[in-house]
């Protein structure tokens, strides 16, 4: 069997997963968080925090001892049996390809609302392109990406704090809008823009000496993004108030106005169209990695295995994963999908969680809060998501079901 290319370092590792979390995730998931949480969006911040911790270090630990290719599918796999491996492969591959339709379809919004369907299907095959072209190539352009990114969302910290608009008393908890079960909401629609460091995990077959990098790069990754989401959280809430926020379908760029910034609001946009194609580079790439194991084990065709012999990466599974969310992109609205794709990615943590509680007893309190909290906030979500989330899920059971019957083997 033919292995991929090693040539990731911490640095590399580190920006692929900023690539997918300081992405378009920041630019749109305020909005409907404020919305849920109202003024609690800060502490819905907070409780995401903690549940990604936990969810990335049970990845991070599991990725040192098992860096090959697939993430939690590899690590449920090994650690609690084929079944619960494909479970964690099929939530991902289903929930991240309804996440990466959707960050097509925000290129498409910003840069082009008329023709958004024309534009995001052209971002999967430029993206898929340059993913064809070798993991280097996709982490060079991933650094290009997150850099621009960062600077955009620096301008608007800064010129929020310099802003006669700011109010920090609307950072307040006080009000009838704040509740326990909005913020839990708030904190797993937040959820989906926290869970690139997951990539870091699926590129584990193509990282250098994973078992010192990944460890290192995951909380990394995880810190520098908390950082930068927490700064433009309270600075547009400190803007905009929450229920300004709320009702914003751009807060970055309304807050930008809020301040007297108009020059700022072209350069948001950009920046917003440029994060949801860093995020929708990195998700492709996880995507596809996942397939490739899923394809290994025979759980998907097995063509999808292949690897290239030039380039060495799954350049089948690549392309599929393009075609896949091409015609999603081009035919679907996937608004309703961001909170169907947290409760699979949820799911795929209460899996990696489950997993590393099999490490050790050292291992077993983090474990248990992050499967605690991936529970606790995917049924937190709005009924439709939680609804069409758990209808997926019972598919794909049904499917290794029946690929796995007697007859069928």
């Amino acid at each position: 069997m033919k292995q991929l290319r090693r040539s990731l370092g911490v640095f590399d590792a580190v920006v692929v997963g900023l690539g997918s979390m300081v992405g378009a995730g920041i630019f749109v998931a305020l909005g409907p968080a404020a919305g849920a949480a109202g003024a609690g969006l800060l502490p819905a911040l907070g409780v995401v925090a903690v549940v990604a911790y936990c969810n990335a270090m049970a990845s991070a630990r599991l990725a040192a001892l098992h860096p090959a290719s697939g993430g939690t599918y590899v690590y449920g796999r090994e650690r609690l049996g084929p079944f619960w491996g494909y479970l964690a492969g099929w939530a991902f591959v289903v929930g991240k390809t309804a996440s990466c339709a959707a960050m097509a379809l925000t290129v498409g919004a910003y840069l082009w609302p008329g023709q958004a369907h024309a534009v995001a299907v052209a971002a999967v095959v430029a993206l898929t392109a340059v993913n064809y072209g070798g993991v280097q190539k996709s982490a060079l352009l991933t650094r290009v990406i997150v850099a621009a990114v960062l600077a955009v969302l620096a301008l608007v910290v800064v010129v929020s704090a310099g802003s006669g608009s700011q109010d920090l008393g609307r950072l307040a908890l006080g009000g009838s809008d704040v509740s326990a079960g909005g913020v839990l909401q708030a904190a797993g629609l937040l959820f989906f823009a926290f869970a690139g460091y997951a990539r870091i995990a699926t590129l584990g077959e193509e990282v250098r000496d994973p078992a010192r990098t990944i460890p290192r790069a995951v909380p990394l990754a995880l810190g520098i993004a908390l950082v930068v989401y927490a700064a433009v959280a309270v600075s547009v809430l400190a803007v905009l108030g929450p229920e300004a926020l709320a009702a914003s379908p751009a807060p970055l760029a309304d807050a930008a106005r809020a301040a007297d910034a108009g020059w700022l609001v072209p350069v948001v946009t950009a920046g917003a169209a440029v994060a949801a194609l860093g995020s929708l580079l990195s998700l492709i790439l996880g995507v596809s990695r996942t397939t490739l194991a899923m394809a290994r084990d025979g759980h998907l065709p097995s063509g999808l295995a292949a690897v290239h012999p030039r380039f060495r990466i799954p350049h089948r599974a690549e392309l599929a994963v393009g075609a896949v969310v091409a015609v999603m992109a081009a035919t679907v609205d996937v608004r309703g999908a961001i909170g169907f794709s947290s409760f699979g990615v949820l799911a795929y943590y209460g899996i990696a969680n489950a997993s590393a509680w099999t490490l050790g007893r050292s291992h077993r309190p983090l474990a248990a809060l992050g499967m605690a909290g991936c529970v606790v906030l995917a049924f937190a979500l709005p009924l439709t998501s939680v609804l069409s989330g758990a209808a997926v899920l019972a598919a794909g059971v049904v499917a290794y079901a029946v690929t796995r019957a007697p007859g069928r083997r």
